[in-house]
């Protein structure tokens, strides 16, 4: 009997270090929870579910990543994602998708996607893309050309550059697996965060002299006035 019992207990702990491993968001438990602004529906993914008698095609359904952004100012990129907002029925599907456009010479500055990884597919131009992976592997950075048609994607939460080295506008389809992937552009974060890092800090942290590190807390951050630090 002692002897089950043990065999029991193994496998019911090699379960749960199996559901440890394997755990990430939940399962939807319903085909579908079309986002709606109402008090009275069941809460899924912080977005209320439109009542499954009144969902129509209409929800899973957008258009407009057809017409080119803006790319005058900025970095030279505009990026036109398609949210809950403006497909309701995108909520807990776990996809998202967006459409990047680049003037020649734009770029979609060094950046990561905290909750998802991302597939991009040139559509026109030619772009130079990358990412670099962590620390376990020893920072390696991997690149590639692309041109119409190519495909590339980058880990989840690894930093990642696009650049549009042709000299055309650069159309580029970019698939994520969340809906709400994030997105943490790295000098927007580390030199405009809110409020300011210490700029002493940053100054050490990369080997930068500290009106330097001032200068580009000023470039990045949208603040009017720069904190002054002993």
């Amino acid at each position: 009997m002692e002897g089950r019992l043990r065999i029991l207990a193994k496998i019911v702990l090699l379960a749960l270090a199996s559901s440890f491993v394997y755990c990430y968001d939940p399962s939807p438990l319903q085909d579908y929870c079309v986002a709606v602004d109402d008090i009275h529906g069941v809460f899924v993914n912080g977005k209320f579910c439109k009542d499954p008698k009144r969902v129509t095609a209409n929800d899973f359904y957008t258009s407009g990543l057809n017409v080119p952004g803006n790319t005058s100012t900025g970095p030279g990129s505009t990026i036109t994602a398609v949210t809950v907002e403006r497909m309701p029925g995108l909520n807990t599907l776990g996809v998202g998708i967006a459409r990047i456009d680049m003037a020649p010479g734009g770029q979609v500055p060094p950046h990561t996607h905290p909750r998802a990884s991302e597939i991009l597919l040139v559509i026109k131009g030619k772009l130079f893309v990358g990412f670099v992976s962590s620390n376990e592997y020893n920072y390696t950075l991997f690149t590639k050309v692309l041109y119409p048609g190519d495909v590339f994607v980058s880990p989840k939460g690894l930093i990642q550059f696009h650049a549009n080295i042709g000299k055309t506008n650069a159309v580029v389809i970019a698939a994520a697996g969340s809906q709400e992937p994030g997105r943490i552009v790295i000098g927007d974060a580390v030199f405009g965060s809110n409020p300011l890092i210490d700029p002493n800090l940053l100054a050490k942290a990369f080997a930068l002299k500290l009106n330097k590190v001032k200068y580009l807390q000023a470039v990045f951050s949208s603040q009017d006035d720069l904190r002054d630090y002993p």
